[in-house]
């Protein structure tokens, strides 16, 4: 439903991807360290999770690699909508 409504409001839309950089692939290794530490510490989040799987599309600059990156940040979002479903 979601996406219909996008597509609704905004029609097709072809836009760069605008990926890359050195800035991204810092950005991504700080996220992903981030999450390391947090796992290690006991304090993951689905916030860490879900940061560093966005972060590493935005470091991505070959379609295919970016592609599956963005295919796991819907499923880590799927889950953590799972997860806010099943509490009371």
């Amino acid at each position: 439903a979601e996406r219909a409504a996008q597509d609704a409001r905004f029609g097709m839309q072809e836009l760069p991807d605008g990926t890359g950089g050195a800035d991204a692939a810092d950005r991504s290794a700080a996220a992903r360290d981030e999450t390391d530490a947090a796992d290690r510490a006991g304090t993951l989040t689905w916030r860490h999770i879900l940061a560093e799987e966005v972060l590493e599309a935005f470091a991505e600059t070959d379609p295919a690699r970016l592609r599956a990156e963005l295919v796991q940040v819907a499923a880590v979002a799927v889950k953590w909508v799972q997860a806010l479903d099943r509490r009371p």
